[in-house]
């Protein structure tokens, strides 16, 4: 079983307009509602790949109650949030659908009281006796200590079970001192992290921070992996138009699938790349289709180097 954390899950509910105009009253052309929350997407492809995958972190509120009875319609998928007495948030997104462009509104999240997140922490550590992996993601609710993560990271490898941290902002600059097993930033947060805009100094510099590897997402031109002993880049067939939204929690995806499967970085990378490749060329936001994955695979190029750890 793969085990991923949301801590702040969310609704996601997407609204289309013909044109999107400030100040004005519109009609909504199109509806769209779904679990969300960074780690909740990657469970959502795990599944879809068929891996037996367990969400945890908070829900609550009738917002809670609507994301977990969508949970239960996702095959593979097992529900474990732990209730709260806050609700929870939602995320609003409004695509104008004469530009394309998406204007995105995030809700910050319930306050989680110190015995929401007690109970938590036993429920957390419960499921790491049965996980393969764990992915803790995205952004921490109200109450949440800033180094949330850094502690369920050593938790983590106090069970044995390796652990892959995506976040941004304090939780990222703390959560990395925890010594994660993989990190995945994207372009901006690694240099938010490092202060480098140079994409191969800055991953090594997250490795010396703590990170035993770093897989930044660096959009169109694919992956950048630092290991402890070598430099991969991951590049995809060509330049794709679409719409990026969960690119980056398929690349996470990718990763754990192919690393519960013990494959070598390169594959994982190809794997991860092309997973990211078919969500972009998707024509719903943040779902692949199987076979343009499956047809992507082969196609992306992966080239490395060793250096010194």
């Amino acid at each position: 079983m793969i085990l991923t954390v949301t801590l702040n899950t969310a609704l996601d509910i997407t609204y289309h307009v013909p044109s999107l105009r400030p100040g004005s009253s519109h009609r909504v052309s199109e509806v769209t509602e779904r679990p969300g929350g960074k780690g909740v997407n990657v469970a959502r492809v795990l599944a879809a790949l068929g891996h037996e995958v367990t969400v945890t972190g908070f829900s609550g509120g009738t917002t809670g109650r609507v994301l977990r009875d969508r949970l239960t319609e996702v095959p593979h998928l097992t529900d474990a949030l732990v209730p709260v007495s806050g609700t929870t948030r939602r995320t609003i997104a409004v695509v104008d659908e004469r530009s394309g462009g998406t204007t995105q509104l995030n809700e910050p999240g319930p306050a989680i009281s110190h015995a929401e997140w007690s109970a938590f922490q036993e429920v957390y550590e419960d499921l790491l006796s049965s996980a393969s992996a764990v992915a803790l993601c995205g952004s921490l609710p109200p109450g949440v200590p800033v180094g949330a993560y850094a502690g369920l990271i050593r938790t983590a490898r106090a069970a044995g079970v390796p652990a892959l941290l995506d976040t941004s902002g304090a939780a990222l600059r703390r959560g990395v001192a925890g010594r994660p097993d993989i990190l995945k930033p994207n372009a901006g947060e690694l240099a938010e992290l490092t202060g480098s805009h140079d994409p191969l100094r800055a991953t090594q510099d997250a490795r010396r921070r703590g990170a035993g590897t770093v897989v930044a997402s660096l959009g169109p031109d694919g992956l950048l992996a630092a290991t402890p002993d070598s430099l991969w880049r991951a590049t995809p067939p060509a330049r794709l138009r679409g719409n990026p939204t969960g690119a980056g929690d398929s690349v996470v995806a990718g990763l754990l699938s192919s690393l519960t499967a013990h494959e070598p970085w390169p594959a994982r990378l190809s794997r991860a790349l092309a997973l990211a490749s078919a969500t972009v060329l998707s024509p719903v936001a943040g779902e692949f289709d199987r076979a343009v994955y499956e047809e992507l695979l082969p196609e992306v190029m992966v080239t490395g180097e060793a250096h010194a750890a």
